[in-house]
């Protein structure tokens, strides 16, 4: 019975399915909790599912690689920062796709010479910055045009602003779901490009 058990926990685990199982429901639990604290903001989902899919993987020592199977200003700005604080070169090409997806900006690090789990990190950060923070600046800012905050937060905050957009104003998630694809796109051609002239 145990080899049993072993044997289907190793085509699972070298399967995508159940990457993608464990980060669905790993993303349902945190969406529970997220709701069970009236929509608090910093009970954010992404967040405490990414914690969940750590010890998940830290449990069943699953390596990262096996589960991961399955705009200009910003670029500019974060390697600049970096720059002028003596970063490491590839900390400054960890920054670069910060602004993007995650798995976007990982493959867009690893390609260039960056460190895909910093990149990650910030990647992570800077959409919860964005979701949290984004109402304060546009509403200190007096912009109210859900289209224009949607736009705006779906290529600073990625998945993360886009998801929050989505739950405050239907109008401001579609444009950030278009903002974040833009960017994403527009940020794996320039990035390389970028970095070439380093």
């Amino acid at each position: 019975m145990t080899q049993d058990i072993t044997q289907i926990w190793v085509y699972l685990s070298a399967s995508p399915l159940l990457g993608l199982t464990v980060t669905l429901l790993a993303y349902q639990a945190a969406f529970v909790l997220y709701r069970r604290s009236g929509n608090n903001p910093l009970v954010n989902p992404v967040l405490i599912a990414v914690f969940i899919l750590v010890l998940f993987l830290t449990l069943t020592v699953t390596s990262y690689e096996t589960y991961f199977a399955g705009s200009l200003t910003a670029i500019v700005s974060a390697v600049l920062v970096a720059r002028m604080l003596d970063a490491s070169t590839s900390t400054q090409f960890s920054l670069a796709p910060k602004s993007v997806t995650t798995p976007i900006a990982m493959g867009i690090a690893e390609r260039i010479g960056g460190i895909p789990s910093l990149t990650a990190v910030l990647v992570i950060i800077t959409g919860i910055l964005g979701a949290v923070g984004a109402r304060f600046v546009f509403d200190a800012m007096k912009v109210r045009d859900p289209a224009i905050r949607g736009f705006a937060i779906g290529i600073a905050s990625h998945g993360i602003g886009t998801a929050r957009a989505l739950q405050v104003n239907e109008q401001s998630g579609a444009f950030a779901a278009l903002a974040m694809g833009m960017n994403g796109a527009l940020t794996a051609l320039l990035v390389p490009w970028l970095v070439a002239g380093f």
